[in-house]
Formats: C-alpha cells, sequence, structure tokens
C-alpha cells in the first residue's frame, strides 16, 4: 500500500496550507511520476485549509478518484466537526492524526466519531516526537533548525517531569521483556478505533524493534497500570505547518 498527502506548500521561506483542486491535482501528478506507478492507495489532505472550502477539496479528490489516479482519500489532522463537513461532498476513509501517551485530546471527539463512521485511523507520532524512545533525558538539546528547540514542551521543569514518567514506563516495560518504545507502540493500537500506527525510523534495527510491538499484548490491567503511571504528565502537542 502506498499512502501520500498532499495539501502543503513553500510560500518564500513559509510552509502553508493548500488544498486548492489545482495544487492537489499537482501533488498527485507529481507523486505519480516520482514513485513511478499509475495510481495512489491512499491520498491524504495533510491538514485543514481555511481558504479552501471543504467542498472543492472534496470534489477534487473524487475527480481524482473518478479518474482512477487515487483509490481512496483520507484527512490528516481534522476534527470530527471538520470531518463531518468534509463527507458532505466526498466521504473520508482514513484520519491521520496525532495520537501517544503524552497527547490523547482524540479521544474525546475523534475516536468516537471515527469509529461510529467506520473510518479507518493511521495515528502518527507514538513515540511522542522522540520521547518515548527513552533517547531523551532533561539534559536534552536539539539542533537550531529542529522545532523542539524552540518548545517549551523540551526543556526546563516540563521535560524534566515527562522524562520521570517515560523511566516509569521503561521500568514496567522492563519487567515484560520489552522497551518503552514497543510499549508506547502497543498502547497505541490496544486503543479502540486505532488501526496502524506509524513509526518514523532512520535505522533497520529501529524498524525491527518497533515491529516486535505487534507481539506485544496489554491486559486491561496494564493499561490501567499506564494510565497510573502517566498522571500528572504534561501533555505534548506537536508542530503545525506554521511553526516550522
Amino acid at each position: 500500500m502506498i499512502a501520500t498527502k498532499g495539501g502543503l506548500r513553500m510560500s518564500g521561506d513559509k510552509l502553508v496550507r493548500d488544498s486548492s483542486p489545482a495544487w492537489l491535482r499537482q501533488g498527485v501528478e507529481e507523486s505519480l511520476q516520482a514513485l513511478r506507478v499509475d495510481y495512489i492507495d491512499l491520498y491524504q489532505v495533510h491538514w485543514p485549509d481555511p481558504n479552501t472550502p471543504f467542498a472543492e477539496t472534496g470534489a477534487a479528490l473524487q475527480e481524482l478518484v473518478d479518474e482512477g489516479k487515487v483509490r481512496h482519500v483520507g484527512v490528516s489532522n481534522y476534527s470530527a466537526d471538520q470531518i463531518a463537513v468534509f463527507a458532505r461532498t466526498r466521504p473520508v476513509e482514513t484520519l491521520q492524526p496525532p495520537y501517544h501517551l503524552f497527547r490523547r485530546e482524540i479521544e474525546a471527539e475523534v475516536l468516537p466519531y471515527t469509529r461510529e463512521h467506520d473510518i479507518g485511523v493511521l495515528v502518527y507520532g507514538p513515540l511522542a516526537h522522540g520521547l518515548l524512545t527513552g533517547a531523551i533525558d532533561e539534559h536534552a538539546t536539539f539542533p537550531p533548525d529542529d522545532w523542539r528547540s524552540e518548545s517549551p514542551l523540551f526543556r526546563g521543569k516540563t521535560l524534566q517531569r515527562n522524562v520521570e514518567k517515560v523511566r516509569e514506563l521503561e521500568r514496567f516495560a522492563r519487567e515484560r521483556g520489552r522497551t518503552v518504545s514497543q510499549l508506547a507502540i502497543a498502547w497505541t493500537l490496544a486503543q479502540p478505533g486505532v488501526h496502524v500506527a506509524i513509526v518514523g525510523s532512520r535505522r533497520a534495527a529501529h524498524i525491527e524493534d518497533s515491529l516486535a510491538a505487534l507481539d506485544l499484548r496489554l491486559t486491561d490491567e496494564d493499561l490501567a497500570a499506564i494510565d497510573r503511571i502517566m498522571a500528572g504528565a504534561v501533555a505534548v502537542g506537536g508542530p503545525s505547518p506554521e511553526s516550522v
């Protein structure tokens, strides 16, 4: 399965949202050429675009489906209300939201909505921008071009508190013969309505470690214990196009 996203472009030195029909079509055509394929299995709108009516975006994507260039259509970073508006023109088949142990807001409205409407959920960021790998400690620093270098979430007392939580999770995982990364991924996949966890990696060994999470089955008692560990953690959001 090949899945990709469109709807962002550079404007000068800024990244902006653009889900206009012309830009989405250009993105699809360029992806087909770059990938050397005849169609894209899943094409997703990267972020809601306040300057383009959802009806225009949906209609443009339906045209691409009708032409055989796209097979399935999804959205990313949309709220439940935004998905409902988009779906008036074209059904939303998948949603790609951010979701991890330090960021759980989709549990309130988004996941109930996607379950009710049979929408596949592919969550991104299950390792909390590196926090849940165990590789970040309270003294961590980041390159100037890394958004975390400017984020108060990754320094000071906030980082210290969350690192303490990760260390507790590490102990919990180690008792089960697992890594904290595997625990975080398994926790994500154990949530009702979540179908896929998208995990970034730069090394083959990291991929192998992540795949081992599929064999970890968390019981209700495990999930309750993890919730107790996470009590008092500081919520960790991520970047938006306007912030990078």
